[in-house]
């Protein structure tokens, strides 16, 4: 019978079986009779085992069931030799010098790898456009690095792609053009017949489409689009196949069926025609598909949701505790489906207030192996974009079973907690229960309840006193995060409003009110209590942490906000003087001495630096400006199975609990949690007080931390999930959380584009947030909208970037462009392809440094972006007539656009 637990073998015991095996190498039907795995679920955990190898570089796949060790095949990842010539010995590929890593390219061919484990950019390598061997973007890479150049800088060469990323490409399509229609450089081998150009700017190359393939197999229905009514409205006329060139310019998938190698360009063929990349709602079907979103269920996890969704509550009643019957409440956006939290709080006999926190459990209708548990596990989290949103479980679970209605009994996963007056936490208590919400409340009747608005406090007159409760407590526990160090730069965020044809007609400030801050003080003292509960069993967990930052960026900061007058509070910085082996070889045997570089040594920061600047420039005109940058200095958060703590919120141990239904590290979470309770841990967990030692502050604390994960390591055999699994899961889930977060960052670029593409010519009130070698960023007033100032827009002087103080000045005239300096722009042009606005100063009558308006040349472009050129149109619609409103100029552009 085949083992239904965690899979038995350790990363570092296959890897030690493959060493093992003759030649360093093992192929997959070998490893299945030396393991003796039983069924499909064995075999297909192997795979994957295999292939997180893999993609560290620990492992190289040589065919499709065969991997060796790295070292075993040099004569593969070795450089071809040149004009016959046999290659020199010290470029050959060894062990030594191959490095796994993510490939990333640039727009202009080159790219850099950063190998496998690694988060500190000085450690990527910089690969030449001549050595890419046909791998692209995102691709997993083996790299056969280069001796160090003089500048030290490392380098390398793509030996061989490790791993595809990219099985599908969406772009747009482009028919082959007739002898008569050709350009010049259509006559270049890679343009023969059709072909798609990626919507990716680091896909330089097209991919080829053979005849015959321009038109999906399947039907363009299906259940899986992700339009809404009014795109599948229009849908019918966004191409008509009795045309001779029905899918030029629309946008298209493709699966590549030939990836690129030296001299050969990619060929692939249409999956699905997703429509004009401009009409409404094709726009996140091109983000979905170019991030490799899955916002397809398959078939058997549909049915093992609905199988899951079907089982009794009742069996559940006499195991757990009943909370039916309290005012325990949901409070959401007004657009949410999925509820997965709800809270109450009531006083105690002592004075002290009682909080309950209560997560759906959703841990008890996925369970581990399942097909819908691999599903999760693939997506990571749900996404969510301004009109809709890729769950990451299927609906009949998400906003069904496993969604707290009103009214409707739920399993929960709770934390109890004991708070007193000052906001700490004197005790808590994890236990699984039952409950039955007895209202579904929104942010704005909270907020409104809590303004003391008559017709709302009316409404819900018996919950009104819960409410009232509820903001007390919150406030105290803010009080107490504050004491300790939390970090909350509180910056309002952009609001995108819809008109009802999807899209832009307004950009908004979010309002932040106490109805939203209650509910996150809430779910940060359940979190807290849950990691440290976990923490305290000495077992592998999945933490949230968050690291202290880098000191260079340190430097950097204090460099930029010594400007303008402030600093986080270092007496002085602690540095280190070095000479690169480069610097010292150009030297040699000369009177000169070797260029010293001061490199900035271990920084003693603590949240409360940080804290108190962030207090200091509030309400201040450049409080956005050094927030941003303050944002910039710090390291993003990510998930990990060692425990170091979370810098921002101040907190020595962190995780996240409160979400299940749309993060897949709260469910693991709640696996662990549910596995100890039924082992027979203490449910019960002590003080977690403000004034506790932290691991940035105090050296006895990080000693301790440390000595509880080497214990949790050690214990890893008694554990419920094994620490290599936790592993890979929290380097998984990191990662589709950064890729989330990328698509839907990226199609909040593409809105605003839309939004300002009948804006080109007006002129508007920003605020220089950088200065680059290239020009200044600079972002409008009220809108949220960034765009470039070029230096080549700058005629009246020759200008330049100073880098000592991030600068931009003019040569004779002594102007000068810096961070936080208000100016008056005027919307230039729209870079469509690399969604990019362009600005342009704006003439001042009083300024005798003004820049002056230049004629427009004569391939300017039009307020739709496009510029005349004799490629074909690949915006995909008919050009527009040129609006009024966009300015003259008396003087040839001049230089090269960026």
């Amino acid at each position: 019978m085949a083992k239904q637990g965690p899979y038995p073998q350790t990363d570092r015991d296959l890897i030690r079986r493959v060493e093992r095996s003759a030649g360093s190498r093992a192929g997959y039907k070998q490893l299945v009779r030396e393991l003796g795995l039983g069924g499909g679920r064995e075999r297909r955990l192997l795979l994957e085992q295999l292939a997180r190898i893999t993609a560290r570089g620990e492992l190289v796949k040589i065919n499709n069931e065969q991997w060796s060790m790295p070292s075993a095949i040099p004569a593969k990842t070795a450089r071809a030799p040149r004009h016959l010539a046999a290659a020199p010995v010290e470029n050959r590929a060894t062990r030594d010098r191959l490095l796994a890593g993510k490939l990333d390219l640039h727009r202009d061919g080159y790219g850099f790898v950063r190998p496998n484990g690694s988060t500190n950019r000085d450690d990527d390598l910089f690969i030449p456009p001549n050595e890419i061997n046909g791998a692209m973007q995102g691709d997993e890479v083996l790299v056969d690095e280069a001796p160090p150049g003089r500048d030290g800088r490392r380098s390398g060469r793509i030996a061989r792609v490790l791993t595809r990323r990219n099985p599908t490409v969406v772009g747009i399509f482009h028919y082959a053009k007739s002898s008569s229609r050709r350009a010049v450089w259509d006559s270049a081998p890679l343009f023969h017949g059709n072909y798609i150009t990626p919507l990716d700017e680091r896909m330089t190359q097209p991919i080829l489409i053979p005849d015959g393939l321009e038109m999906p197999a399947t039907p363009q229905l299906t259940t899986h689009r992700v339009l809404g009514e009014e795109a599948q409205t229009q849908q019918a006329h966004w191409f008509d196949e009795t045309k001779l060139d029905p899918l030029e310019g629309i946008a298209v998938d493709v699966e590549v069926t030939d990836f690129p190698s030296a001299g050969r360009p990619a060929k692939g063929r249409v999956l699905e025609i997703l429509g004009p990349p401009d009409a409404f709602g094709v726009d996140v079907e091109i983000i979905i598909r170019k991030h490799h979103l899955p916002h397809v269920f398959p078939a058997n996890v549909l049915a093992e949701a609905t199988e899951s969704a079907a089982l009794p509550i009742a069996e559940e009643e006499g195991k757990r505790r009943d909370f039916r019957g309290l005012n325990i409440v949901t409070i959401d956006g007004e657009t949410a489906r999925d509820f997965d939290d709800a809270v109450l709080v009531t006083p105690m006999p002592n004075g002290n207030w009682e909080l309950q926190v209560h997560i759906a459990d959703v841990s008890h209708y996925v369970r581990p192996g399942t097909a819908l548990d691999l599903e999760a596990r693939l997506r990571g989290n749900s996404v969510y974009f301004p009109d809709r949103a890729i769950p990451m479980l299927p609906n009949t679970l998400s906003s069904g079973m496993c969604s707290l209605r009103p009214d409707e009994d739920r399993l929960v996963l709770s934390c109890i907690m004991e708070v007193d007056a000052r906001g700490e936490v004197l005790g808590y208590e994890i236990c699984e229960g039952i409950i039955r919400s007895a209202r579904r409340m929104t942010y704005t009747q909270i907020q409104s309840v809590l303004d003391n608005d008559a017709a709302t406090c009316e409404q819900f007159a018996d919950l009104v006193p819960d409410f009232e409760r509820m903001y007390e407590l919150a406030l105290k526990l803010n009080a107490k995060r504050k004491r300790r160090g939390s970090i909350d730069f509180d910056l309002p965020e952009p609001v995108i409003l819809f008109n009802p044809d999807g899209d832009m007609h307004a950009i908004v400030r979010s309002e932040r009110g106490w109805s939203h801050r209650l509910i996150e003080e809430f779910m940060l003292s359940a979190n807290e209590c849950v990691a440290t509960w976990i923490e305290s069993q000495v077992v592998p967990s999945i933490y949230r942490i968050h690291e202290t930052p880098d000191p260079k960026r340190i430097v950097d900061f204090e460099e930029t906000a010594s400007q303008f007058g402030y600093s986080l509070g270092f007496s002085s910085l602690p540095v280190k003087r070095v000479q690169t082996r480069g610097d010292r070889r150009n030297v040699r045997g000369t009177d000169r001495q070797a260029q010293t570089h001061e490199i900035p040594e271990s920084i003693p920061v603590t949240p409360q630096m940080y804290q108190k600047l962030t207090a200091r420039i509030a309400g201040k005109p450049e409080e956005r400006i050094l927030a941003y940058l303050m944002l910039r200095s710090l390291k993003q958060a990510r998930y990990s199975e060692k425990n170091v703590g979370h810098f921002a919120l101040a907190s020595p141990s962190y995780t996240h609990f409160t979400s299940p239904i749309r993060r897949y590290p709260d469910l693991i979470v709640h696996r662990l949690l549910r596995a100890l309770l039924d082992s027979g841990a203490d449910p019960i967990g002590g003080a977690i007080l403000s004034d506790a030692p932290q691991p940035w502050s105090s050296e006895t604390r990080k000693r301790s931390m440390e000595t509880a994960n080497k214990e949790a390591a050690e214990n890893a055999a008694q554990a419920p999930i094994p620490e290599a699994e936790l592993d890979a899961i929290a380097s998984e889930c990191s990662q589709t959380e950064r890729r989330a977060a990328d698509a839907e960052r990226e199609l909040i670029e593409w809105k605003k584009i839309k939004f300002m593409q009948d804006r080109v010519g007006e002129d508007f009130q920003a605020v220089v947030l950088s200065c680059t070698k290239y020009g200044f960023f600079v972002e409008l007033d009220d809108l949220f909208i960034e765009g470039l100032v070029p230096l080549s827009s700058l005629v009246d002087d020759r200008y330049s970037f100073r880098d000592t103080d991030r600068q931009i000045v003019g040569d004779r005239n002594g102007r000068v462009f810096k961070m936080g300096m208000r100016v008056h722009v005027l919307l230039d042009r729209i870079d469509r392809q690399q969604r990019r606005l362009q600005f342009a100063l704006v003439p001042s009558e009083d300024d005798p440094a003004a820049i002056k308006p230049r004629k427009k040349s004569k391939t300017a472009a039009s307020p739709e972006g496009d510029r005349p050129h004799s490629s074909p149109n690949r915006s995909g619609k008919k050009k527009g007539k040129t609006k009024s409103k966009v300015r003259t100029r008396d003087k040839k552009a001049k230089g090269k656009r960026k």
